[in-house]
Protein backbone atom coordinates (compact mmCIF):
# COMPACT_ATOMS: atom_id res chain seq x y z
CA UNK A 1 0.00 0.00 0.00
CA UNK A 2 1.40 3.33 -1.05
CA UNK A 3 -1.40 5.87 -1.22
CA UNK A 4 1.10 8.59 -0.23
CA UNK A 5 3.42 8.37 -3.23
CA UNK A 6 3.65 11.75 -5.03
CA UNK A 7 0.94 13.16 -2.75
CA UNK A 8 1.01 16.21 -0.48
CA UNK A 9 0.33 15.46 3.18
CA UNK A 10 -0.39 17.92 5.98
CA UNK A 11 0.17 17.02 9.65
CA UNK A 12 -1.23 19.54 12.11
CA UNK A 13 0.60 19.39 15.42
CA UNK A 14 3.39 17.75 13.45
CA UNK A 15 6.06 18.38 16.10
CA UNK A 16 4.22 16.52 18.88
CA UNK A 17 4.72 12.91 20.00
CA UNK A 18 2.31 11.45 17.46
CA UNK A 19 2.97 14.02 14.73
CA UNK A 20 6.73 13.51 14.60
CA UNK A 21 6.33 9.72 14.71
CA UNK A 22 3.77 9.79 11.91
CA UNK A 23 6.04 12.10 9.92
CA UNK A 24 8.89 9.57 10.04
CA UNK A 25 6.46 6.82 9.05
CA UNK A 26 5.09 8.80 6.09
CA UNK A 27 8.50 9.66 4.62
CA UNK A 28 9.06 5.99 3.73
CA UNK A 29 6.22 6.12 1.18
CA UNK A 30 7.87 8.89 -0.87
CA UNK A 31 5.20 11.59 -0.80
CA UNK A 32 5.68 14.66 -2.96
CA UNK A 33 5.63 16.89 0.13
CA UNK A 34 4.86 16.66 3.85
CA UNK A 35 3.76 19.85 5.53
CA UNK A 36 4.30 20.21 9.27
CA UNK A 37 1.93 22.80 10.71
CA UNK A 38 2.43 23.89 14.30
CA UNK A 39 3.02 26.95 16.46
CA UNK A 40 6.30 26.03 18.21
CA UNK A 41 9.23 27.33 16.15
CA UNK A 42 11.84 25.71 18.44
CA UNK A 43 10.33 22.24 17.99
CA UNK A 44 10.10 22.85 14.25
CA UNK A 45 13.79 23.77 14.07
CA UNK A 46 14.79 20.72 16.15
CA UNK A 47 12.73 18.43 13.91
CA UNK A 48 14.08 20.08 10.75
CA UNK A 49 17.66 19.45 11.88
CA UNK A 50 16.91 15.91 13.07
CA UNK A 51 15.21 14.72 9.87
CA UNK A 52 16.86 16.97 7.25
CA UNK A 53 14.62 16.08 4.31
CA UNK A 54 13.91 18.61 1.52
CA UNK A 55 10.42 17.18 0.96
CA UNK A 56 9.35 18.24 4.46
CA UNK A 57 8.09 21.81 4.65
CA UNK A 58 7.49 23.60 7.94
CA UNK A 59 4.64 26.07 8.36
CA UNK A 60 4.38 28.19 11.48
CA UNK A 61 0.79 28.86 12.46
CA UNK A 62 -2.16 27.98 14.66
CA UNK A 63 -5.32 26.06 13.81
CA UNK A 64 -7.22 28.76 15.70
CA UNK A 65 -6.40 31.09 12.78
CA UNK A 66 -8.71 30.11 9.92
CA UNK A 67 -6.99 32.14 7.21
CA UNK A 68 -3.57 30.67 8.05
CA UNK A 69 -5.06 27.18 8.22
CA UNK A 70 -6.89 27.55 4.91
CA UNK A 71 -3.66 28.74 3.27
CA UNK A 72 -1.60 25.77 4.50
CA UNK A 73 -4.30 23.35 3.22
CA UNK A 74 -4.00 24.57 -0.38
CA UNK A 75 -3.13 21.77 -2.84
CA UNK A 76 -3.02 19.22 -0.02
CA UNK A 77 -4.24 15.66 -0.71
CA UNK A 78 -4.51 14.28 2.84
CA UNK A 79 -4.63 15.84 6.31
CA UNK A 80 -3.90 14.21 9.67
CA UNK A 81 -5.16 16.47 12.44
CA UNK A 82 -3.10 15.91 15.60
CA UNK A 83 -2.92 19.51 16.88
CA UNK A 84 -4.61 19.70 20.28
CA UNK A 85 -4.35 20.60 23.92
CA UNK A 86 -3.99 17.16 25.49
CA UNK A 87 -3.05 17.68 29.13
CA UNK A 88 -6.00 17.21 31.49
CA UNK A 89 -4.78 19.62 34.24
CA UNK A 90 -4.02 22.41 31.72
CA UNK A 91 -7.47 22.12 30.15
CA UNK A 92 -9.16 21.97 33.58
CA UNK A 93 -7.60 25.29 34.57
CA UNK A 94 -7.96 26.88 31.13
CA UNK A 95 -11.12 25.38 29.58
CA UNK A 96 -11.54 28.26 27.13
CA UNK A 97 -8.14 27.41 25.66
CA UNK A 98 -9.32 23.82 25.17
CA UNK A 99 -12.46 25.12 23.44
CA UNK A 100 -10.47 27.42 21.15
CA UNK A 101 -7.96 24.76 20.11
CA UNK A 102 -9.75 21.40 20.33
CA UNK A 103 -13.18 22.53 19.14
CA UNK A 104 -12.90 25.74 17.13
CA UNK A 105 -9.42 24.97 15.81
CA UNK A 106 -10.60 21.55 14.66
CA UNK A 107 -13.61 23.11 12.93
CA UNK A 108 -11.20 25.45 11.13
CA UNK A 109 -9.22 22.45 9.88
CA UNK A 110 -12.38 20.70 8.65
CA UNK A 111 -13.72 23.76 6.84
CA UNK A 112 -10.30 24.51 5.32
CA UNK A 113 -10.08 20.91 4.11
CA UNK A 114 -13.53 21.06 2.53
CA UNK A 115 -12.88 24.44 0.88
CA UNK A 116 -9.57 23.21 -0.56
CA UNK A 117 -11.12 19.92 -1.74
CA UNK A 118 -8.73 17.79 0.31
CA UNK A 119 -9.38 14.12 -0.42
CA UNK A 120 -9.31 12.82 3.15
CA UNK A 121 -9.01 14.20 6.67
CA UNK A 122 -8.32 11.96 9.67
CA UNK A 123 -9.03 13.55 13.07
CA UNK A 124 -7.34 12.28 16.24
CA UNK A 125 -9.51 11.93 19.34
CA UNK A 126 -9.16 10.28 22.75
CA UNK A 127 -10.84 7.84 25.13
CA UNK A 128 -11.50 10.85 27.37
CA UNK A 129 -14.16 11.96 24.86
CA UNK A 130 -16.35 9.03 26.00
CA UNK A 131 -18.46 9.84 29.07
CA UNK A 132 -16.26 12.95 29.55
CA UNK A 133 -15.73 14.36 33.04
CA UNK A 134 -12.96 16.85 32.29
CA UNK A 135 -12.59 19.85 29.98
CA UNK A 136 -10.13 18.06 27.71
CA UNK A 137 -12.50 15.14 27.18
CA UNK A 138 -15.49 17.44 26.73
CA UNK A 139 -13.68 19.49 24.10
CA UNK A 140 -12.65 16.34 22.22
CA UNK A 141 -16.20 14.96 22.45
CA UNK A 142 -17.52 18.13 20.82
CA UNK A 143 -14.79 17.94 18.21
CA UNK A 144 -16.14 14.48 17.35
CA UNK A 145 -19.69 15.86 17.15
CA UNK A 146 -18.52 18.54 14.72
CA UNK A 147 -16.78 15.85 12.66
CA UNK A 148 -20.01 13.83 12.50
CA UNK A 149 -22.08 16.90 11.67
CA UNK A 150 -19.76 17.97 8.84
CA UNK A 151 -19.51 14.45 7.41
CA UNK A 152 -23.31 14.20 7.08
CA UNK A 153 -23.32 17.07 4.58
CA UNK A 154 -20.54 15.65 2.40
CA UNK A 155 -20.90 13.25 -0.50
CA UNK A 156 -18.63 10.28 -1.21
CA UNK A 157 -16.70 12.19 -3.87
CA UNK A 158 -16.07 15.14 -1.53
CA UNK A 159 -13.65 15.41 1.39
CA UNK A 160 -13.93 12.27 3.53
CA UNK A 161 -13.71 13.11 7.23
CA UNK A 162 -13.23 10.32 9.76
CA UNK A 163 -11.53 9.93 13.14
CA UNK A 164 -9.57 7.71 15.47
CA UNK A 165 -10.01 7.43 19.20
CA UNK A 166 -7.23 5.96 21.30
CA UNK A 167 -6.18 5.60 24.90
CA UNK A 168 -2.96 6.20 26.78
CA UNK A 169 0.03 6.27 24.44
CA UNK A 170 2.94 4.86 26.38
CA UNK A 171 5.84 7.23 27.01
CA UNK A 172 4.17 10.16 25.23
CA UNK A 173 4.84 13.65 26.55
CA UNK A 174 3.27 14.18 29.98
CA UNK A 175 2.27 10.52 30.47
CA UNK A 176 2.90 8.32 33.49
CA UNK A 177 5.86 6.21 32.28
CA UNK A 178 8.28 9.14 31.79
CA UNK A 179 7.17 10.48 35.18
CA UNK A 180 7.90 7.21 36.99
CA UNK A 181 11.18 6.84 35.09
CA UNK A 182 12.30 10.30 36.17
CA UNK A 183 11.38 9.60 39.82
CA UNK A 184 13.26 6.28 39.77
CA UNK A 185 16.40 7.82 38.24
CA UNK A 186 16.39 10.68 40.76
CA UNK A 187 15.76 8.38 43.74
CA UNK A 188 12.48 10.11 44.57
CA UNK A 189 9.24 8.66 45.86
CA UNK A 190 7.03 7.27 43.10
CA UNK A 191 3.76 9.18 43.27
CA UNK A 192 0.68 7.14 42.40
CA UNK A 193 -2.94 8.24 42.28
CA UNK A 194 -4.77 4.94 42.80
CA UNK A 195 -3.31 1.42 42.48
CA UNK A 196 -6.62 0.08 41.10
CA UNK A 197 -6.88 2.55 38.21
CA UNK A 198 -6.63 0.91 34.79
CA UNK A 199 -5.37 2.45 31.59
CA UNK A 200 -5.17 1.23 27.98
CA UNK A 201 -1.61 0.56 26.83
CA UNK A 202 -0.76 1.63 23.28
CA UNK A 203 2.58 2.37 21.69
CA UNK A 204 3.20 5.25 19.29
CA UNK A 205 3.52 2.58 16.61
CA UNK A 206 0.04 1.31 17.48
CA UNK A 207 -1.35 4.83 17.17
CA UNK A 208 0.20 5.18 13.70
CA UNK A 209 -1.30 1.82 12.66
CA UNK A 210 -4.72 2.93 13.91
CA UNK A 211 -4.54 6.20 11.98
CA UNK A 212 -3.47 4.37 8.83
CA UNK A 213 -6.40 1.97 9.24
CA UNK A 214 -8.77 4.93 9.43
CA UNK A 215 -7.06 6.46 6.40
CA UNK A 216 -7.36 3.33 4.25
CA UNK A 217 -10.76 2.08 5.44
CA UNK A 218 -12.57 5.13 6.78
CA UNK A 219 -15.86 6.36 5.31
CA UNK A 220 -17.69 9.59 6.12
CA UNK A 221 -18.12 9.95 9.89
CA UNK A 222 -16.42 6.69 10.91
CA UNK A 223 -14.55 6.55 14.22
CA UNK A 224 -11.91 3.82 14.55
CA UNK A 225 -10.79 2.30 17.85
CA UNK A 226 -8.01 -0.20 18.43
CA UNK A 227 -8.66 -3.07 20.79
CA UNK A 228 -5.85 -2.53 23.28
CA UNK A 229 -4.81 -4.30 26.47
CA UNK A 230 -4.81 -2.49 29.79
CA UNK A 231 -2.96 -2.66 33.06
CA UNK A 232 -3.48 -1.37 36.57
CA UNK A 233 -1.32 1.47 37.84
CA UNK A 234 0.00 -0.90 40.51
CA UNK A 235 1.18 -3.41 37.90
CA UNK A 236 2.78 -0.61 35.87
CA UNK A 237 4.72 0.67 38.91
CA UNK A 238 5.88 -2.85 39.84
CA UNK A 239 6.97 -3.43 36.24
CA UNK A 240 9.03 -0.23 36.18
CA UNK A 241 10.66 -1.08 39.49
CA UNK A 242 11.45 -4.58 38.27
CA UNK A 243 13.03 -3.38 35.01
CA UNK A 244 15.31 -0.91 36.82
CA UNK A 245 15.79 -3.02 39.98
CA UNK A 246 14.55 0.01 41.91
CA UNK A 247 13.48 0.13 45.54
CA UNK A 248 11.91 3.61 45.54
CA UNK A 249 9.10 4.04 48.01
CA UNK A 250 5.61 4.57 46.60
CA UNK A 251 3.29 7.31 47.81
CA UNK A 252 -0.46 7.10 47.09
CA UNK A 253 -1.59 10.69 46.47
CA UNK A 254 -5.22 9.99 45.51
CA UNK A 255 -7.24 10.72 42.39
CA UNK A 256 -6.33 13.99 40.72
CA UNK A 257 -8.68 16.56 39.28
CA UNK A 258 -10.46 15.31 36.17
CA UNK A 259 -9.29 11.66 36.45
CA UNK A 260 -11.36 8.50 36.06
CA UNK A 261 -10.94 5.07 37.64
CA UNK A 262 -10.97 3.57 34.13
CA UNK A 263 -11.21 4.90 30.58
CA UNK A 264 -13.79 3.96 27.95
CA UNK A 265 -13.05 3.71 24.22
CA UNK A 266 -16.55 2.78 22.99
CA UNK A 267 -19.66 3.69 24.95
CA UNK A 268 -22.52 1.29 25.56
CA UNK A 269 -24.71 3.49 23.37
CA UNK A 270 -22.19 3.50 20.51
CA UNK A 271 -21.81 -0.28 20.58
CA UNK A 272 -25.23 -0.52 18.91
CA UNK A 273 -23.76 0.76 15.63
CA UNK A 274 -20.22 -0.58 16.01
CA UNK A 275 -18.65 -3.02 13.56
CA UNK A 276 -16.12 -5.56 14.83
CA UNK A 277 -13.03 -5.56 12.58
CA UNK A 278 -10.98 -8.11 14.61
CA UNK A 279 -8.18 -5.81 15.78
CA UNK A 280 -10.34 -2.69 15.60
CA UNK A 281 -13.84 -1.36 16.16
CA UNK A 282 -15.46 0.88 13.55
CA UNK A 283 -18.14 3.17 15.03
CA UNK A 284 -20.37 4.13 12.14
CA UNK A 285 -21.96 7.56 11.88
CA UNK A 286 -25.61 7.88 12.93
CA UNK A 287 -27.01 9.36 9.72
CA UNK A 288 -30.56 10.05 10.84
CA UNK A 289 -31.54 13.58 9.86
CA UNK A 290 -33.31 16.21 11.97
CA UNK A 291 -36.65 14.49 11.57
CA UNK A 292 -37.98 13.52 14.97
CA UNK A 293 -40.18 10.69 13.67
CA UNK A 294 -37.28 8.18 13.29
CA UNK A 295 -36.10 9.09 16.80
CA UNK A 296 -39.59 8.41 18.20
CA UNK A 297 -40.64 5.39 16.11
CA UNK A 298 -37.39 3.52 15.42
CA UNK A 299 -35.36 2.13 18.29
CA UNK A 300 -32.37 -0.20 18.52
CA UNK A 301 -31.35 -3.15 20.63
CA UNK A 302 -31.75 -2.77 24.37
CA UNK A 303 -28.61 -1.02 25.59
CA UNK A 304 -28.82 -2.77 28.96
CA UNK A 305 -27.83 -5.95 27.09
CA UNK A 306 -24.70 -4.35 25.62
CA UNK A 307 -21.39 -3.70 27.36
CA UNK A 308 -19.20 -0.67 26.75
CA UNK A 309 -15.55 -1.26 25.86
CA UNK A 310 -13.31 0.05 28.62
CA UNK A 311 -9.95 -0.48 30.32
CA UNK A 312 -11.61 -2.56 33.07
CA UNK A 313 -13.13 -5.18 30.74
CA UNK A 314 -10.45 -5.41 28.03
CA UNK A 315 -7.55 -7.87 28.18
CA UNK A 316 -5.68 -7.25 31.45
CA UNK A 317 -1.88 -7.47 31.37
CA UNK A 318 -0.13 -9.22 34.25
CA UNK A 319 3.26 -8.14 35.62
CA UNK A 320 5.32 -10.20 33.16
CA UNK A 321 3.24 -8.98 30.19
CA UNK A 322 3.64 -5.38 31.28
CA UNK A 323 7.41 -5.73 31.75
CA UNK A 324 7.79 -7.18 28.25
CA UNK A 325 5.63 -4.44 26.73
CA UNK A 326 7.35 -1.41 28.26
CA UNK A 327 10.91 -2.81 27.95
CA UNK A 328 10.57 -2.31 24.19
CA UNK A 329 9.89 1.42 24.47
CA UNK A 330 12.73 3.59 23.17
CA UNK A 331 12.80 5.74 26.31
CA UNK A 332 13.22 2.61 28.46
CA UNK A 333 15.90 1.06 26.20
CA UNK A 334 17.94 4.27 26.32
CA UNK A 335 17.68 4.46 30.11
CA UNK A 336 18.74 0.82 30.60
CA UNK A 337 21.89 1.51 28.59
Amino acid sequence: MNNFKNKTILITGGTGSFGSTFLKHSIKFKPKEIRVYSRDEKKQEDLRIHINNPNIKFYLGDTRDYQATKKVCKNVDFIFHAAALKQVPSCEHHPLEAINTNILGSENVMQAAIENKVKKLVMLSTDKAVYPINAMGMSKALMEKLMLSNSRYLKKNETVICATRYGNVMASRGSIIPLILDQIKKGKQITVTDYEMTRFMMSLGDSVDLVMTAFTRGNQGDIFVQKSPATTIKTLVLAMKKIFKANNKVKIIGTRQGEKLFETLVSREEMIRTENLKKYYRIRCDNRDLNYKPFVDNGNRLIRKIDEYNSHNTKRLNLQDTVQLIKNLDVIKKSIK
